[in-house]
């Protein structure tokens, strides 16, 4: 078995948490290839010394991954999405960063998780996905994203005019600094910052949350997974911002856009012993006193 390690190079992810994972798989006679920026970075700022074999494009995980560890944060896990793509190969986020919703196992309990990950005690979350249908030449063939798709205005330009239709059906002109449309992954993400309500992850819907709306009475709602959301986008500037969660373009103003669920989805390892509601409760301090 080959299980693949992907982490950006910053100073959080320290090559001790990268030798534990080794030394625990390797010890199971499990081989462990690394992102091969990553692996460049620990040799080169850190002293790291084990000999790995690495993989850089998607097309060289997918022929030899299995398994893939996502190292950081929840943002660094997303990055994985355009690795994987539609392989559906199953990826378990271990956090080193902050908040910690989708990199869910603690940076302390390595062991822990490794020995549930090969002894398969776990279960999949197949997460919905959101694709980009017109202007996503942006985005290559990476036009789909796990938490939101967002389109937005430009630096600290006027508000934007955001005409939006479900299944060709007119629902309203949004007139705001923009417009998130959300999975239930990302719905304690960008969209719960901006008064979005929080779905569990098998909902099947989107939540469409504006962004700054200058009518206060527009609040956020969710409508099925199943119907394409289409815009109409028009501002002051020449162009307009659009995100499929990290990654954005620029689009010129008037475009027409869609989105539908995607063909696929993305399978997150949900270890035994972890659940939605528990991972709430912890990251949102949920049920604490703070009269004790």
């Amino acid at each position: 078995m080959i299980i693949a390690l992907y982490a950006r190079s910053t100073k959080d992810n320290l090559p001790e948490y990268v030798q534990e994972i080794c030394q625990m798989l390797t010890r199971e006679k499990v081989e462990v290839i690394l992102f091969k920026p990553f692996y460049d970075y620990l040799k080169a700022n850190t002293g790291f010394d084990l000999q790995l074999d690495t993989f850089t494009t998607s097309e060289e995980l997918i022929a030899k991954a299995y398994y893939l560890i996502s190292l950081g944060g929840d943002g660094t896990l997303l990055e994985t999405l355009a690795l994987v793509r539609k392989s559906g190969i199953p990826v378990l986020g271990v956090n080193t960063g902050r908040l910690g919703f989708l990199a869910s196992v603690n940076k302390n309990d390595l062991s822990k998780a490794m020995s549930l990950l090969l002894r398969e005690k776990f279960t999949l979350d197949k997460r919905e996905l959101i694709e980009l249908q017109g202007c996503a030449a942006g985005f290559n063939d990476v036009n789909y994203a796990l938490n939101e798709f967002t389109i937005h205005k430009k630096d600290s330009s006027a508000m934007i005019h955001i005409d939006t239709y479900v299944d060709n059906v007119f629902l309203n002109s949004y007139f705001a600094d923009g417009l998130i449309i959300s999975t239930p992954t990302g719905s304690t993400a960008y969209s719960l910052s901006c008064g979005g309500p929080i779905m569990v992850p098998d909902s099947d819907n989107f939540v469409i949350t504006p962004i700054a709306p200058h009518n206060l009475n527009v609040r956020p709602i969710i409508i099925s997974n199943n119907k394409e959301i289409g815009f109409k986008v028009s501002g002051r500037s020449e162009t307009i911002n659009i995100s499929l969660d990290s990654r954005s373009a620029q689009i010129p103003s008037h475009s027409e856009i869609r989105i539908k669920k995607a063909d696929f989805r993305f399978n997150l390892i949900n270890l035994e012993g972890q659940h939605f509601f528990e991972t709430l409760r912890n990251k949102l301090l949920w049920g604490l006193d703070k009269r004790i």
